[in-house]
């Protein structure tokens, strides 16, 4: 197999607020697999985020350039398995790069046409439903993007909150509940609230009748956020705190302990898709509930997320992005109709290698 790879900078059509700062502008790796003739070729897109992402980043060009050397003498697996086994061998320390050659793996497995996981969903035979999310910034802004959200007719509408004062992300989420009573509301605090203010801020989140927090404090706080989802009035859901964990063992004492009551998976940062899968089903044998949420991919990993996501009969509406985030995006088939994601078979795909 050849490999190529090349960095590409995606630039946001705003500035995009959340508890850890201002986001402009992220970097990801495009990979293109293909076979001894050239002919059997296969994109994949390696997205990690700074300060969440476990992959070091400094490192990233030597990694793909010793994964070049390395596949120069393997043949494209042929079936799905040996796709999640080859990339994980290859890419250990690095869950992103996983997630990228299990992409381009996949893609070439099945021709080339940015299809990595057939079925209904590129077939145009299903939907998936998603939130609609409110990016941090002024009350104002904010409440801007509610009434957009809210026109659009989501069902179901998330808030990052923890970087404004908590009183005014209080009266954003009650105008919201006003507008739109039956509304399903969900907050991501991305760990802003301190472990001894946490119960206090989850009970005046609780009158407003929300459906989860995502990651109230800190992750590697096991007994502090234990204590939280047994004695929480909203539903606690595990984001960032998932991330990083190696045996199989760490994952299952983690959900042991803490016993939350969702979980919310990123391939990119989890390692990609096999082992999103086998958070999905540890999830399952504890009865905990769970939604996929794409990390600011490109359209190329949007693609492929949403499609992964669409094997799943979940009825939890997804975290899925929409492709509208940055002025620089690739083309793409995955488009929205009302609150849904859906594939559009009759748009044209274009590699970034082309």
């Amino acid at each position: 197999m050849e490999l190529e790879y090349k960095a590409y900078t995606l630039d946001f059509t705003f500035d995009a607020g959340t508890s850890r700062g201002i986001m402009r502008h992220r970097t990801v790796w495009f990979l293109q697999i293909s076979d001894e003739n050239g002919r059997k070729k296969g994109v994949g897109e390696i997205a990690p985020l700074p300060r969440l992402s476990i992959d070091p980043l400094e490192a990233m060009d030597e990694k793909l350039d010793e994964i070049r050397s390395q596949i120069k003498h393997l043949d494209l697996p042929r079936q799905e398995a040996d796709v999640f086994e080859l990339a994980a061998r290859l890419s250990v320390g690095f869950p992103s790069v996983r997630m990228g050659l299990e992409m381009a793996f996949l893609d070439a497995l099945h021709g080339g046409k940015h299809v990595w996981f057939p079925g209904s969903f590129t077939e145009e035979k299903k939907q998936i439903p998603i939130n609609g999310l409110i990016w941090m910034g002024s009350p104002s802004f904010m409440r801007e993007q509610a009434d957009k959200k809210i026109d659009q007719g989501f069902a179901c509408i998330k808030l990052k909150i923890g970087a404004i004062d908590f009183r005014e992300e209080l009266a954003l989420l009650d105008y919201i509940r006003k507008k739109s009573p039956d509304c399903i509301l969900r907050v991501d605090a991305n760990g802003a609230f301190a472990v001894q203010e946490a119960l206090g801020k989850l009970k005046e989140l609780a009158a407003l009748g929300l459906h989860s927090i995502e990651q109230p404090i800190m992750p590697r706080q096991p007994e502090a956020m234990a204590l939280l989802c047994q004695k929480t009035a909203v539903p606690i859901a595990l984001d960032e705190e998932l991330v990083g964990w190696e045996s199989e063992q760490e994952k299952n004492e983690l959900l042991d302990e803490i016993k939350p009551q969702f979980v919310i998976l990123k391939p990119s940062l989890l390692g990609g898709f096999d082992e999103t899968a086998r958070w999905i089903r540890r999830a399952g044998e504890r009865n905990i509930g769970w939604w996929v949420t794409s990390a600011l991919e490109s359209n190329i990993g949007l693609n492929a997320i949403s499609q992964f996501t669409a094997r799943y009969d979940n009825a939890l509406h997804q975290g899925l992005g929409t492709g509208q985030l940055f002025h620089n995006n690739v083309p793409s088939p995955i488009g929205t109709e009302g609150s849904t994601v859906r594939f559009y078979m009759e748009q044209a795909v274009r590699s970034p290698f082309d």
